[in-house]
């Protein structure tokens, strides 16, 4: 994992280590979504602030990160709705609980293999570009356009139908492959 900058090698391996240990709970792992997954599959040339995650069972998973040594900050000054662990760089939140509203095609998630840490289960790359899409879309957004051109010009064997529809789903029928390929 040597293409990635130590504090992403760092968050990615205890992800893994926390989803392994939800695994043998037979509970379902969390799914690394946002900014994380971008940077994961772009092999860091988009960099992440922190990992946005995706669970069914929140309470679970943050009770498990407790005992892997995240805090949650609180007190004055304190903004963040996330999890810090002291000796990571990057913060983690729980995002959700239906990945992408239930419109993602779960099947697709993809599960990395994180050295002798554990799997980390990972949105597909068809779904993050459709959501950095849909970001884009709503105007609030505009540099997620280029995440989502990033993505799509290092990616290969993408689902291009799949993510049409995704597209189309995330940006009210406004945006679609095309715009993708007009500048790759």
């Amino acid at each position: 994992m040597t293409q990635w900058r130590p504090q992403f090698e760092a968050a990615l391996e205890k992800l893994a280590e926390i989803s392994s240990a939800m695994d043998e709970l037979d509970l379902k792992p969390p799914i690394l979504v946002g900014g994380g997954a971008v940077e994961l599959y772009t092999q860091g040339a988009v960099n992440t602030g922190d990992f946005d995650l995706v669970s069914t069972q929140q309470t679970a998973l943050e009770t498990i990160m407790m005992k892997h040594g995240f805090i949650r900050p609180c007190g004055p000054g304190v903004s963040t709705r996330g999890w810090i662990h002291p000796d990571l760089k990057l913060g983690f939140e729980v995002v959700g609980s239906r990945l992408l509203d239930g419109y993602a095609d779960t099947s697709l998630l993809q599960m990395i293999e994180v050295e002798a840490h554990g799997t980390v289960a990972v949105i597909s790359v068809e779904d993050l570009i459709a959501d950095r899409m849909g970001q884009y879309a709503s105007g609030a957004a505009q540099d997620m356009l280029g995440q989502a051109k990033a993505l799509f010009t290092l990616s290969e064997g993408l689902d291009l139908h799949y993510m049409e529809r995704r597209i189309r789903e995330e940006t009210a029928q406004t945006y679609g492959v095309q715009d993708l390929e007009d500048d790759a």
